[in-house]
């Protein structure tokens, strides 16, 4: 049985950790997997792993990158001045301890999570071992972010792209070594929606991208017309604050409840009790969120500028698309459905049925092909 080995920086809360986790749990059935942690958030992860599936951490430092860049932003230059030490050791772990892990490392096949991690499985890890790069970001055009990626997949046999206009973007810099395999659900719910809900629901980080201030701005007027419906929000992040004094600043009041981070058995009961889910991102490469709510038969309303949503939401289908991130498309379109049961009930039902392509055992497949195909 081949040992494939997925590099991650951490396994706490993200999007990007829990399709590791998710990929994991998938090829386990197929593969000895192990995930190498660069960082340890946590005793355990955060995202539920089969017990198949081995854990190894490079080290137990937790980075403090954002808290730094958050106290220079502030000038809180004391909390910054304490926090230097720290950073020193978080680039020692980058710079020295893992790259002599990767020359040692024993594995058939190891995929890289990060760009930076690109870089150093190319330079580090032996070149009898098949290396896969999975990016999970969108370029949004910066060309100093496309030719990092580009330059750290120099010595990779493979660049696994989530969406398939990222793949039909980076063959035209990589060629044949991109691959399109879209990310997957961990399984398919055997319970759906009802969609009798008066509940709204968004899942992501609270982040400036994420855009849920345009969410709570809009969610505002949506409720003066429909006072019983309830908008959820399931997350945390940088931007927590802001968005509770603008949720206060709203008169919103029980309105619109934080649920702040939370488990996958939580995150799925919020779906099981929602009947529409919205995103408001200003930039998403995939969006599994999405699929997730949609395997729950939840019909699902994003803007265009969120790019993964275009390839996932079939526009009056199983849900709508909206473009130029028109605040009055966007309430008329969600007023639509809280107005048409019957709608929302047929969108619901396209919705679960499309989740379906996204099920691990058409991903498994898609995955198995590449890391059987000889180097």
């Amino acid at each position: 049985m081949k040992k494939v080995t997925i590099l991650a920086l951490h396994l706490g809360y993200g999007g990007i950790e829990n399709a590791i986790v998710t990929l994991a749990n998938t090829l386990v059935s197929k593969y000895n997997v192990e995930i190498l942690s660069v960082y340890r958030l946590y005793n355990e992860p955060v995202y539920k792993l089969d017990e198949k599936v081995k854990v190894s951490y490079i080290s137990n430092i937790k980075p403090n990158k954002k808290e730094m860049m958050y106290y220079l932003k502030k000038k809180n230059f004391s909390m910054f001045l304490k926090g230097i030490g720290q950073s020193i050791k978080t680039g020692f772990v980058k710079y020295i301890k893992t790259p002599d892990v990767l020359r040692k490392i024993n594995t058939d096949v190891i995929v890289s999570t990060r760009t930076v991690h690109n870089f150093l499985i190319s330079k580090f890890v032996s070149n009898d071992i098949k290396k896969i790069a999975w990016e999970h970001n969108h370029h949004n055009n910066k060309k100093k972010y496309i030719n990092s990626l580009v330059k750290s997949c120099k010595n990779i046999d493979n660049l696994v792209l989530v969406s398939n206009e990222l793949s039909e973007f980076y063959k035209g810099y990589l060629g044949s070594k991109v691959v399109y395999i879209p990310n997957c659900l961990d399984k398919m719910p055997s319970k759906l929606s009802k969609l009798d809900s008066k509940n709204l629901v968004a899942i992501g980080r609270l982040s400036k991208e994420k855009g849920f201030d345009d969410l709570l701005k809009l969610f505002k007027k949506i409720s003066i017309k429909h006072p019983d419906w309830k908008l959820n929000i399931v997350g945390d992040g940088m931007e927590k604050n802001n968005l509770l004094d603008l949720a206060k600043e709203l008169k919103l009041g029980d309105k619109v409840v934080f649920h702040g981070y939370q488990n996958k058995d939580y995150i799925n009961n919020i779906l099981l009790e929602s009947s529409i889910y919205v995103m408001t991102s200003h930039t998403e490469s995939f969006g599994l969120v999405l699929i997730e709510a949609m395997s729950y038969g939840v019909p699902c309303i994003s803007y265009t500028s969120a790019q993964g949503a275009n390839e996932i939401i079939s526009d009056g289908e199983t849900g709508y698309l909206i473009k130029n991130r028109s605040e009055d498309e966007m309430i008329e379109k969600i007023e639509l459905l809280i107005e048409n049961e019957k709608l929302r009930n047929k969108l619901g039902k396209n919705a679960r049925l499309k989740s379906k392509n996204y099920s691990n055992e058409v991903i498994l497949d898609k995955w198995s092909k590449i890391i059987n195909k000889r180097k």
